[in-house]
């Protein structure tokens, strides 16, 4: 399987042809923001007030790095598990929202909202956070500086390594890989036993 060069901003065309499975490369702007930072913005949407990023065909990493060495421009940046921003991510999935990156399940309710809007769920290699740190170009704060490694920052990254594990369809890797799996472990006489 090739592996899939993707540009910011992620449209719906680009995400529509996206498939569960698919290796990709990201390029371009990705926003930092995990749950504090969720809440905030969704505070304001409560309050029909601005948001302090273009959430249009944006792509969202749900990190909180690390502080950067000397000479370095971000510090560890590996994802964190995904569930603590499914209270909040159909908001933002209905404003335009396109991607996530994270790790772990989605609730249903976060995979319906991605169908209707056409939007994918990327996984990043959990363990791999000095190696994803190295594909970041440059990192720029943008908001909430209070919230420390959990302030909303604008990435840049260079060939970002993911793989889409739900795409705009709904279709799961997670539920895929296990189905494989399970196919691969059968024996020719499971196969051949009546339903029961």
């Amino acid at each position: 399987m090739s592996v899939k060069q993707i540009s910011t901003p992620l449209t719906r065309e680009i995400a529509q042809s996206l498939r569960a499975g698919d290796e990709v490369l990201l390029n371009g702007v990705v926003y930092t923001a995990r749950d504090a930072a969720h809440a905030r913005l969704v505070d304001l949407i409560d309050k029909n007030e601005k948001l302090p990023i273009d959430i249009e065909n944006a792509i969202i990493y749900y990190v909180g790095p690390t502080p950067a060495k000397p000479g370095q421009i971000i510090g560890s940046a590996g994802p964190t598990t995904s569930y603590r921003m499914d209270t909040y991510a159909p908001r933002l999935l209905d404003l335009g929202l396109r991607g996530m990156i994270g790790k772990g399940k989605r609730s249903q309710a976060v995979i319906d909202s991605m169908k209707q809007n056409g939007a994918v769920y990327f996984g990043a290699i959990g363990g791999a956070a000095a190696l994803i740190a190295k594909t970041i170009v440059a990192c720029e704060m943008v908001c909430y500086e209070d919230l420390g490694s959990e302030a909303i920052r604008k990435l840049t990254v260079k060939d970002f390594p993911a793989t889409v594990v739900i795409d705009s369809f709904g279709n799961n890797l997670y539920e895929i890989g296990t189905q494989e799996y399970l196919k691969s472990t059968e024996t020719p006489a499971d196969r051949n036993q009546p339903p029961a």
